[in-house]
């Protein structure tokens, strides 16, 4: 092989591409490992602080029984280790629930890295047999496939930036405003204090429901946990209350779970096409019907909205920066599925996306 036949296979867009992935996969089961080991420790941190806090529990009991046998000083250490033991243990159980959230998140980015190699592989193959690119046209395709790529990452990150902004970090600025009132009130009317404080507390909830929701959004725990059904059973219900829409989900076939990456490929088609039919749509109704069969599946997402020019649109893709409309179709061709999408000015819209399942899963 010539200097130059060396050169072109190193500037082959998908050898790059493949050894980008594998380097990310290494370093994610590196920290699969890692996060591993943590919830163990984690683990028998817990059990440690509830044994504790139930021993703790035990003697303050024993002195709401015998108040008068012990002093002031004794009541006031018992209660500030019944707290300390309290707040330890919130603490441990928040670490606990972030990194099990952790260990899912990268779960699912391992699986979509295999399954991203594993396309690559074919690719460098089928590419093997046509005649290859020169060395200016495989770092041109290796720019635009990284451009792309970057531009969706980059997309998602400023959508998460803003849910955030809007929702919980403006909440908790409220609650940081209400706080220092309630500091105010302390001295002066005590009164209005109990008051101010049931509206505090039903802030602090409505500031976790935010962060909660927003956690869904970016990977239900429910769709490791239940399944796919069972999420957009929730997912579409709350969707619907929350923008005011009509909403309905269809299943077709008999219920059962799929490949845990299949799964979550679908979620997101789903919720983009849905995140479509509220920022675009102006529908009335939303209807999602999943049809499982034993070699296949196939979701359909229907609105009554006002529609679009399908052809006009997807030829306007790039320059548009129509990033959720690529989004979901490179989704489907990840798992080797069809995306189609019908839509007429007036008329609604109707994504389809069918994909095949190996039958023994």
């Amino acid at each position: 092989m010539n200097a130059t036949a060396v050169a072109d296979e190193v500037f082959d867009p998908f050898v790059l591409l493949h050894q980008s992935v594998m380097t990310r996969l290494q370093m994610l089961e590196a920290e699969v490992e890692r996060t591993e080991e943590k919830a163990h420790e984690l683990e028998r941190s817990l059990e440690a602080l509830k044994e504790h806090s139930e021993e703790i529990e035990v003697t303050e009991k024993h002195i709401l029984n015998n108040l008068k046998h012990f002093s002031a000083d004794e009541i006031q250490t018992v209660y500030h280790d019944i707290v300390d033991a309290q707040l330890k243990l919130e603490r441990a159980q928040d670490q606990y629930e972030a990194l099990v959230t952790r260990q899912a998140e990268l779960k699912d980015q391992g699986q979509f890295l295999r399954s991203t190699s594993q396309i690559l592989l074919d690719l460098q193959r089928m590419h093997g047999e046509e005649s290859p690119p020169s060395r200016a046209d495989g770092e041109a395709q290796f720019r635009d496939a990284s451009r792309q790529v970057f531009q969706i990452i980059e997309e998602e990150r400023m959508r998460i930036a803003r849910d955030m902004h809007d929702g919980p970090a403006q909440s908790m600025a409220n609650l940081v405003l209400q706080a220092e009132i309630l500091e105010r009130l302390l001295d002066r009317n005590p009164k209005q204090l109990v008051a101010e404080l049931a509206e505090f507390k039903n802030s602090v909830r409505n500031a976790l429901e935010e962060t909660r929701q927003l956690i869904f959004d970016l990977r239900p725990m429910t769709l490791d946990d239940l399944g796919l059904i069972p999420t957009l059973r929730k997912y579409i219900k709350e969707y619907g209350d929350r923008y005011g829409l009509t909403t309905r989900f269809n299943v077709v076939g008999q219920e059962r779970r799929l490949p845990t990456n299949l799964e979550g490929v679908l979620f997101r088609i789903i919720q983009e096409a849905l995140t479509n039919v509220h920022k675009h749509a102006r529908a009335k109704t939303a209807e999602v019907t999943m049809n499982l069969q034993p070699g296949r599946v196939t979701v359909v997402v229907k609105d009554d909205g006002q529609g679009f020019d399908v052809a006009r649109t997807e030829a306007n893709l790039h320059k548009n920066k129509n990033l959720g409309l690529l989004s979901m179709r490179e989704r489907a061709e990840l798992e080797k599925g069809t995306l189609e999408i019908r839509s007429q000015p007036g008329r609604g819209t109707e994504v389809k996306v069918e994909i095949r399942v190996d039958k023994k899963s």
